[in-house]
């Protein structure tokens, strides 16, 4: 393979390195575009104390749920989390550290992290619990804070398609968190349901460059959707 080949021939190898202690970013939406795969890895390596960053922390027995019962995250940054009872049970007993951030604002912390911007100032949260120790500041006759960005040691990231070189295509909403943490991990790991040659890729479609991508590896999906209610 060539240096700018990023396929890796299992998950162990696509996670190598990861350690206890570690900050992963996670992207998927509920259970939407998430990297299933790696997730089970993390927890097949049973590494601890981690940091999460994702939207949410998915649900019991699936996602980032499975990190949760195996006691492996120390702390999750996230911005909605209501449908993981294991998730609540371990917030109120203190076992789990939480920073609940506005969903707009932490895709955008992300998003800064990957853009090397170090905090950005912005009107959400400003005379709220999220507010608090942060810096504040009159713009333009309105209130702002502060935010930091993030980045992390890691990235899990569910895509559609790639090539040999790690560009992306997301599908469809599958899309959501997966271009913003992509771009922040100090190594990015993207696993897809196909791996085309070079060049089959159609360049004005491709939603996360190469450049980014560290390892890219092929495997099989559940992709579990969320229950749906339909009513007469």
């Amino acid at each position: 393979m060539s240096g700018l080949d990023k396929r890796v021939g299992s998950y162990a190898e696509a996670l190598d390195g990861l350690q206890d202690g570690m900050t992963v970013l996670a992207g998927g939406f509920g259970l939407c575009g998430i990297p299933e795969n790696l997730i089970a890895e993390i927890r097949r390596r049973g590494v601890r104390d981690l940091t999460v960053v994702s939207n949410n922390c998915g649900v019991d027995g699936f996602g980032l749920g499975v990190l949760l019962e195996d006691r492996q995250i120390r702390k999750m940054i996230a911005s909605y989390v209501g449908e993981n009872a294991l998730f609540e049970q371990q917030l109120l007993s203190g076992e789990l550290e939480v920073e609940l951030t506005p969903q707009g604002t932490l895709a955008e912390k992300l998003r800064a992290g990957g853009a090397g911007i170090p905090a950005f100032f912005t009107a959400t949260g400003y005379g709220t619990p999220v507010a608090e120790g942060k810096e504040a500041r009159e713009i333009n006759g309105r209130h702002y804070i502060l935010e930091p960005a993030i980045t992390g040691d890691f990235a899990i990231v569910k895509g559609w398609k790639a090539d040999h070189f790690g560009n992306v295509v997301y599908r469809h909403t599958a899309q959501n968190f997966n271009p913003v943490v992509a771009t922040a991990g100090r190594i990015t790991v993207v696993e897809v349901e196909e791996i085309v040659e070079p060049g089959e890729l159609d360049p004005t479609q491709i939603h996360t460059p190469g450049i980014y991508v560290d390892r890219l590896i092929c495997g099989n999906f559940e992709k579990r959707i969320e229950k749906r209610t339909l009513r007469a």
